[in-house]
C-alpha cells in the first residue's frame, strides 16, 4: 500500500516539540514514505506559518491517493479535524504518533476532546507502556504501538566530545531545557541541598541568575547557554543527562512533574545522543526503558542523588556508557520510530 505524510511548517528550531515532529517526518522519508505538502519550514511569525500549513495541507489532501495510508502526528492545531475528515473520505488508512496529550499534560479537563481526535485513526504510536494502558483504560478499541524511545536525528552524525568520559568525580550533570515558571523552579534548590557532591551544567532559555540561592562562585549550576535543537548535541558536555521536571527537588510534582508519568521527555534521547548516561525520577514512565537496557539510574529524591552517586563505581560507569552506546546509534539512525511504523503497517 502507498504510503504518505504531510510536511508543514514548524515555528522555532530551539523547541524541542517541533524537533521531535521534524525528525518523524525525516524518518518517514527514509522509510519510503512521500511528502504530500509543502517542503518543511521554519517560519516563525504564527500568522504566516498558519496560512503556509493551510495551503500546503490542502493541497496534499488533494493529491492523496484514494485508499492510501497517511501517517499523522498529533497534536496538529488547527487542522487535525480536516485532516481527519478528507483522509477518511478517501478511505485511506491512518496512523497517528502520538507526541502529546492534552489531557495528561493539564492543558485541558476535557479527555474526550483529545480522544474524539486521536480514535479515528487506524493505529496509534505512544511514547511508552504506561501511555498505552492509559489508552487501553480510555476504551480504545484500536492498536496501540509502543515507541520505547523518541529518536533524534542529526545530520553532522553523533556527537564525539562525551567519547572519552570515562565517569572522573566530582560527576557533572546535564540539564537541557527551557527555564520556565513550573517546568523546572527546582532547579535552583539544588543549592540548599544539605549534599551536592557533583556540578550542574544548565543548558536553555530562560535562566535567570537572580534566582539563585548561593553565590555565583559557590553554587553547583552553571549556565551555558542555549541553542537550536539541531546542534546544542554538539556543545553538551557532562558525565550524566538529568530527567526530572516540576517545582521540588523531593519529587517530579507539579503539572510537568505529574505528566513525566506518562511521557517520554525528549531531553532522553537527547543525553543519549550525546553519550550520557541518564539520571531519572522512579516514578518516570522512561524510567522504565532506562532501567531495563542499563543506560543510567533511578532515584525518587534529588536529596539522595549525592549518596546514589558515591556509590557508583568506574565499573559500573563505564558499563553504563557502553549500553548507552548501542542506543544512541539507533536512536540516531530512526531506529525506534521505523520499528514502531512497520509494526504499525502489519496491524492494518
Amino acid at each position: 500500500m502507498r504510503s504518505y505524510y504531510i510536511s508543514r511548517n514548524y515555528k522555532s528550531l530551539f523547541n524541542a516539540a517541533g524537533k521531535a515532529k521534524t525528525d518523524c517526518e525525516w524518518i518517514l522519508k527514509d522509510m519510503g514514505f512521500k511528502n504530500l505538502g509543502f517542503k518543511q519550514s521554519s517560519i516563525p511569525n504564527s500568522a504566516i506559518g498558519t496560512i503556509k500549513n493551510f495551503f500546503g495541507i490542502s493541497i496534499a489532501l488533494l493529491r492523496l491517493p484514494f485508499k492510501s495510508t497517511l501517517c499523522t502526528q498529533y497534536p496538529l492545531n488547527k487542522f487535525r479535524n480536516y485532516v481527519m475528515f478528507m483522509a477518511k473520505l478517501k478511505g485511506c488508512k491512518i496512523i497517528t504518533i502520538v507526541h502529546d496529550v492534552r489531557f495528561l499534560k493539564g492543558r485541558t479537563g476535557n479527555v474526550d476532546k483529545d480522544l474524539k481526535k486521536i480514535k479515528g485513526s487506524d493505529v496509534i504510536i505512544v511514547h511508552n507502556e504506561a501511555m498505552k494502558k492509559w489508552f487501553l483504560e480510555q476504551n480504545i478499541n484500536i492498536p496501540v504501538v509502543v515507541l520505547g524511545i523518541f529518536d533524534y536525528i542529526l545530520q553532522k552524525g553523533l556527537p564525539t566530545q562525551n567519547n572519552e568520559n570515562k565517569g572522573t568525580k566530582p560527576y557533572e550533570i546535564v540539564y537541557a531545557g527551557g527555564f520556565g515558571e513550573g517546568k523546572n523552579s527546582y532547579i535552583y534548590d539544588l543549592d540548599t541541598l544539605e549534599k551536592n557532591d557533583f556540578k550542574m551544567k544548565l543548558y536553555g532559555i530562560g535562566f535567570d541568575y537572580e534566582k539563585l540561592k548561593a553565590s555565583k562562585e559557590t553554587s553547583v549550576l552553571s549556565y551555558q547557554g542555549a541553542f537550536p535543537s539541531d546542534v546544542v548535541a554538539y556543545h553538551i558536555e557532562g558525565s550524566f543527562g538529568l530527567v526530572w521536571d516540576g517545582i521540588s527537588t523531593e519529587e517530579c510534582s507539579g503539572q510537568y512533574g505529574r505528566y513525566l508519568m506518562f511521557n517520554n521527555p525528549h531531553k532522553t534521547s537527547l543525553y543519549l545522543l550525546c553519550g550520557l548516561p541518564i539520571i531519572v525520577w522512579d516514578k518516570a514512565a522512561i524510567s522504565t526503558f532506562v532501567l531495563e537496557n542499563g543506560l543510567g539510574i533511578a532515584i525518587s529524591n534529588l536529596a539522595d542523588l549525592s549518596d546514589t552517586l558515591a556509590g557508583l563505581t568506574q565499573e559500573d560507569y563505564l558499563a553504563m556508557k557502553a549500553n548507552v552506546d548501542k542506543a544512541r546509534t539507533k536512536i540516531i539512525s530512526g531506529g525506534y520510530l521505523k520499528d514502531a511504523v512497520n509494526a504499525s503497517l502489519k496491524q492494518m
